[in-house]
């Protein structure tokens, strides 16, 4: 469904009617309603705004096919290490039939570039303090007469 399709039901079905359609279809498409969309269910405008928000991410993404989209899924919610999105995700990539070994290369990805992130930011740490002043953290060379 197009952008101007989903203002026009809302037009024409109002907010909560579209936000319960909206959770249907979703529950259809996915075999379940994320947690996230559930909490919203009583605040359909809010639930709207969100689901044309994701559907508008969706339809910009073309490039990548919807396998693709849930492998990146999963492995950004293993990166930031939310085990509900994880879990979520995990489910819906079973549905669309991609295999373990798919998501486990995704799952190699996601943690490698996760370790590089701790360890690119922990070492650009240590470089800074090693020129910083015990004292006053301020960088420079030792000498008091430089702060």
């Amino acid at each position: 469904m197009s952008f101007e399709e989903d203002l026009e039901r809302i037009l024409d079905k109002g907010t909560e009617q579209t936000a319960e359609d909206m959770l249907e279809s979703i529950e259809k498409a996915y075999g379940e309603v994320p947690y996230i969309f559930g909490f919203m269910k009583d605040k359909p405008e809010l639930l709207v705004t969100k689901i044309l928000h994701n559907n508008a991410i969706i339809r910009s993404s073309k490039a990548l096919d919807l396998e693709t989209q849930e492998l990146i899924s999963i492995a950004v919610a293993a990166a930031i290490r939310c085990s509900h999105c994880l879990k979520l995700h995990l489910r819906i990539a079973k549905r669309m039939g991609i295999t373990d070994d798919e998501i486990g290369a995704a799952l190699l990805i996601a943690g490698n570039i996760a370790n590089a992130t701790v360890l690119a930011m922990a070492t650009r740490e240590l470089n800074e303090e090693k020129d910083a002043c015990p004292v006053c953290q301020v960088s420079g060379n030792g000498d008091p007469m430089d702060i």
